[in-house]
């Protein structure tokens, strides 16, 4: 079932406007971030801890001078909070009101009293910088206040952590836009999140019944794909609760969302030590031997990652090589033959390089392979020049037979951009039908038009719209929105035609070995469907236009690009003549006099 956005309104509303109540003239706008964000995590922390405050409290004193680690105990059923984290200081936010004169001081002990899971979600907030500013502008009652009122309602238990990373990312997409910041990153809606874990999961439902998976989002954000994931892994609906265990990973390379996942995998009773921080491309955070069984992300677009380029260089300062396996494949050259490329985008726009991650890191099929789902904006389908990276790296994944279908989502689904987006589905374990195939699914039409947008995101995907789309992925057939294409129909040969040099009376002119000397203003290139024969779409294609050429039959390039918008092109019938004219005629009648009122 979708997640009731709108209900949530009235709640992100009230903490929005705490920003501007309490914050206003002590902060500067593009900073208020900085302090709502971690206080929203400390309140809902804050709540989960409450009802075991006392017996915790009692465990701490009991032991505190006879045991050296309490962890265990005071996370414990019995004896402690029952969750991965607990507070050891006399103080709930509630309690600290009740002394405003030292509340400073009190809040400051409040927070070390945490454990250490959630003091690096503290750090990662880099919370303590704003405690100096609390004092000196004399806010801190007030933001507590303001946080344990009755309108924030973040409990946990009322809360869930689908819904409260929903609430984190409209948060920062509202402080994005106050400040006009530039998003990196596009949140995903929930819906599409739906969506995506439901074509990932549901084709191996009865094979995942039992047993222990490891799921795994490199880009991990909120957690949202990583908690819904296991939500609707073995049930479409999310509510039957499976036989088997699901254990999360993910990494995160931004601070605020780092804590903000980790802290949801603490209230989601998820291990937290599975969340890594840093950028998954340079700084892996995991053993690189772990395989996972299933990967969801939604990586950044148009997103430099020349900062991870530097990190995975070696080599000298006259040959800069990336030895990284993850990145350095074997892929076929115009003559067949596997040659080994280092596939790394130059340009600023590394999503793609997340898709060779995840790949690296799937299962082999022998030990039940792996399913993977990533959307990504258009530019991945088609950008990068033949013998380029970006085309490399499509020529990878279509030589291995990994891409099982991409779903075309409707424009303006995002809460950040109105761009098009694209679900890719990908396996190391196709089901027979689907070996050398690719399904490319067209949802743009499918949506539903939202009674309040929120940002960008004016459209949304129904529970009937995500059936109808797995309808189309599970039947396999072609039809008005479903087209199946062999893995090759996406290759082409990019061939350099040459025509000779004439001189001004037609002669051509030749080289010393007498062969015709190539006109550098007449060179063009041809892209040859990897389906047809090059002699013979050159004798088709280009001769007739012009009966000298030839090409170079010994540089050849290969290239990749999958332009889904030409598979599904709709042509619209003109409008005639008689009808254009009778439309203009009608509307001169209309404004017939207008301009001598305006004169008169």
């Amino acid at each position: 079932m979708n997640l009731d956005t709108q209900s949530l309104q009235p709640i992100i509303n009230f903490i929005w406007a705490v920003a501007d109540d309490i914050l206003i003239n002590k902060y500067l706008e593009n900073q208020y971030q900085d302090v709502i964000l971690p206080m929203t995590v400390l309140r809902r922390l804050d709540l989960a801890l409450e009802p075991t405050k006392e017996k915790v409290l009692e465990t701490y004193e009991q032991f505190k001078e006879k045991i050296d680690n309490l962890s265990g105990l005071l996370t414990s059923e019995d004896h402690g909070s029952g969750l991965a984290f607990y507070n050891t200081s006399p103080y709930t936010m509630k309690k600290l009101l009740d002394d405003p004169k030292n509340i400073d001081a009190n809040f400051e002990d409040y927070l070390n009293g945490f454990s250490d899971n959630v003091q690096d979600i503290i750090s990662k907030f880099k919370f303590r910088n704003q405690l100096e500013v609390f004092e000196e502008t004399g806010i801190t009652f007030s933001l507590i206040e303001k946080f344990c009122s009755p309108k924030v309602e973040l409990s946990p238990k009322k809360i869930s952590p689908m819904a409260m990373g929903y609430m984190f990312e409209d948060l920062i997409r509202r402080f994005n836009e106050k400040t006009n910041a530039a998003a990196g990153r596009h949140f995903t809606p929930r819906e599409i999140i739906e969506l995506m874990t439901h074509l990932v999961y549901l084709p191996v439902k009865d094979k995942i019944q039992q047993g222990t998976y490891l799921v795994y989002d490199p880009c991990a954000g909120s957690g949202a794909m990583l908690t819904m994931s296991k939500k609707y892994a073995t049930d479409p609906d999310g509510e039957i609760q499976s036989k088997a265990a699901f254990h999360l990973y993910g990494q995160e390379n931004t601070g605020e969302m780092y804590a903000t996942c980790k802290s949801d995998m603490l209230l989601k009773g998820e291990d937290p030590d599975k969340i890594k921080f840093g950028s998954t491309l340079s700084k892996y955070g995991f053993d690189p031997n772990l395989k996972f069984n299933f990967m969801l992300t939604n990586p950044p677009y148009g997103t430099s990652w020349k900062e991870d380029i530097k990190e995975l260089n070696v080599g000298t300062a006259k040959k800069v090589e990336i030895t990284d396996t993850r990145f350095n494949l074997k892929i076929k050259n115009f003559k067949g033959e596997l040659e080994e490329r280092c596939l790394t985008s130059k340009s600023d726009d590394g999503q793609l390089m997340f898709m060779l991650h995840m790949l690296s890191k799937m299962k082999s099929p022998e030990d039940g392979g792996s399913r993977i789902a990533s959307v990504h904006n258009g530019s991945a389908l088609f950008t990068g020049n033949p013998g380029g990276s970006e085309s490399g790296i499509r020529q990878y994944i279509l030589e291995n037979d990994f891409l099982e279908c991409i779903v075309a989502l409707p424009k303006d689904m995002f809460y950040n951009t109105g761009i098009l987006t694209y679900v890719w589905i990908l396996s190391n374990v196709k089901e027979s039908r689907r070996k050398g195939k690719v399904q490319l699914i067209d949802a743009t039409s499918l949506y539903q038009k939202m009674r309040k947008p929120l940002g960008d995101k004016r459209v949304e995907l129904t529970n009937e719209h995500i059936s109808i789309i797995e309808d189309l992925f599970f039947k396999f057939e072609e039809n008005e929105y479903s087209k199946i294409y062999d893995n090759d129909d996406f290759g082409f040969y990019q061939i350099t035609v040459h025509q000779p040099e004439k001189d001004k009376n037609g002669v051509i002119i030749k080289d010393k070995k007498g062969n015709p000397k190539p006109d550098k203003e007449l060179k063009d290139t041809e892209n040859v469907p990897m389906t047809e024969s090059i002699d013979e779409y050159f004798t088709s294609e280009v001769l007739p236009f012009a009966p000298d050429a030839w090409y170079d039959k010994k540089k050849m390039k290969v290239g990749f690009e999958i332009p889904i918008t030409k598979y599904f092109y709709r042509y619209d019938e003109l409008r005639s003549v008689s009808e254009i004219t009778k439309d203009i005629i009608n509307l001169e009648k209309e404004t017939e006099g207008l301009l001598k009122e305006i004169i008169e």
